[in-house]
């Protein structure tokens, strides 16, 4: 096998993963998420904090899951040349559900929020998830 093939082989896999992640998001389905990442996973997202490991990962998908009501819809997945990083761009379609600290009032207001990801992939899975969006266009839209 080729360089080239090795490679295009790659990030098939990559894309076919991430793509898998995002549907199982959309599922709901938080454990196949999980079972897409390896076990000292990073988790960055913008305006918090780093988290490492599937647990803090779970325990931020369910505080995710009390507060808001999201699906995903565009998602574009982009992949370097040897598989390793990808990103991925998409529209979050959501509902905001449970008042959070230090956020506006929940009240059941709807949003849509361009939003994007880094990853690195690791053995076939999840290895780095940088998440990132506009903050403060999201206030905006809950505020009003």
């Amino acid at each position: 096998m080729t360089q080239a093939e090795t490679h295009s082989q790659a990030r098939q896999k990559t894309a076919a993963l991430i793509r898998e992640y995002y549907e199982a998001f959309n599922a709901g389905d938080y454990d196949g998420m999980l079972n897409r990442m390896v076990e000292d996973v990073i988790h960055d997202v913008n305006q918090g904090e780093r988290r490492i490991g599937r647990e803090k990962f779970r325990a931020f998908n369910g505080r995710m899951a009390h507060h808001y009501e999201e699906q995903l819809s565009g998602v574009t997945v982009m992949v370097n040349i040897d598989g390793t990083r990808a990103a991925a761009e998409f529209n979050v379609d959501g509902k905001y559900v449970q008042s959070e600290t230090g956020l506006p009032p929940a009240t059941g207001q709807k949003y849509v929020l361009p939003a994007g990801a880094f990853f690195e992939v690791r053995d076939n899975k999840v290895a780095r998830i940088s998440t990132y969006y506009n903050l403060t266009e999201w206030i905006t839209q809950v505020a009003t």
